[in-house]
């Protein structure tokens, strides 16, 4: 199951950055966006990983290794996508929406997601 984002508005790759930041805070999904769709084989690697991610003292290697997801670069219309290890509760999705909310709302940018198999 993936919930996709669409971002509306400037700065689009300010807020993706901030939803990249958000995924590292939740273990339950791994993520594709339209960065790292084009970043080619420097993301390849646990370090190369941590690397984008601001080091490894933001993100775990054991997370390094399961936080890009591997469905390929699937955005289709969208700019941004969490995909979900297994099927999120409500209270999983309400509290990505709250995290995407409050940490989004500084770049005053909107966005919407949509959640589908």
């Amino acid at each position: 199951m993936k919930s996709y984002i669409k971002i509306y508005g400037p700065p689009i790759l300010k807020a993706i950055k901030t939803l990249e930041t958000v995924a590292v805070d939740f273990p339950e999904v791994c993520i594709m966006d339209t960065v790292i769709a084009s970043s080619g084989p420097q993301l390849s690697t646990p370090e190369g990983i941590a690397d984008f991610f601001g080091g490894f003292g933001d993100i775990t290697v054991e997370r390094c290794s399961n936080i890009i997801s591997n469905s390929g670069e699937s955005l289709g219309e969208y700019d941004f996508f969490f995909e979900w290890f297994v099927d999120p509760t409500t209270d999983q999705l309400n509290d990505l929406i709250e995290k995407i909310d409050e940490d989004l709302k500084p770049l005053k940018c909107m966005y919407t997601i949509t959640t589908k198999r």
